[in-house]
C-alpha cells in the first residue's frame, strides 16, 4: 500500500482495491473493528470519488455491511443495506442484478439472525 501510494498515488482505484485487501485479512485476522473502520474510509472515499451509485462503490458498501453484520450491529447493517445500498443497487444496476441480488440475500441473513426482528421485517426483505 505504500509504495501503492508513493509511486501511483494518481491511481486511486488501485490504492482502494489495496486498501480492501487489507480491510479483508484484518477480518480472516479477526480485527473486526478495524476492518470496519478501514472499510467505512473506504466507502466514504469511493462515494466522493465514484458516487453512490458505481457498482465498485457499492461492492465496497456490501463490505462494510459485513462488517457490520460481522460484529453484530445489526440495526446500523440493516439501515445501511436497506436504506442506501439496495435502493443504490437497483437503481443504477437493476433488481436482477447480481450485486443487488447479494445485497437482498446480505439484508434477509441480518434480519434472520437478529433476535428481535420478526417474520413480517424477514417478508418485508423480500
Amino acid at each position: 500500500l505504500a509504495l501503492k501510494r508513493r509511486y501511483w498515488s494518481h491511481d486511486e482505484q488501485g490504492i482502494l482495491s489495496a486498501q480492501t485487501s487489507i480491510g479483508n485479512c484484518l477480518d480472516q485476522l479477526g480485527r473486526g473493528e478495524e476492518a470496519l473502520a478501514l472499510r467505512r474510509a473506504i466507502y466514504a472515499k469511493g462515494v466522493a470519488s465514484l458516487g453512490v451509485s458505481h457498482e465498485d462503490t457499492i461492492l465496497d458498501g456490501s463490505n462494510l455491511a459485513t462488517s457490520l453484520l460481522r460484529l453484530e450491529r445489526w440495526d446500523e447493517g440493516v439501515i445501511f443495506l436497506r436504506d442506501q445500498l439496495l435502493p443504490a443497487a437497483r437503481r443504477s444496476l437493476g433488481a436482477d442484478h447480481n450485486i443487488t441480488l447479494m445485497l437482498n440475500k446480505q439484508l434477509a441473513q441480518a434480519l434472520k439472525k437478529d433476535p428481535k426482528h420478526t417474520r413480517d421485517d424477514l417478508l418485508e426483505a423480500e
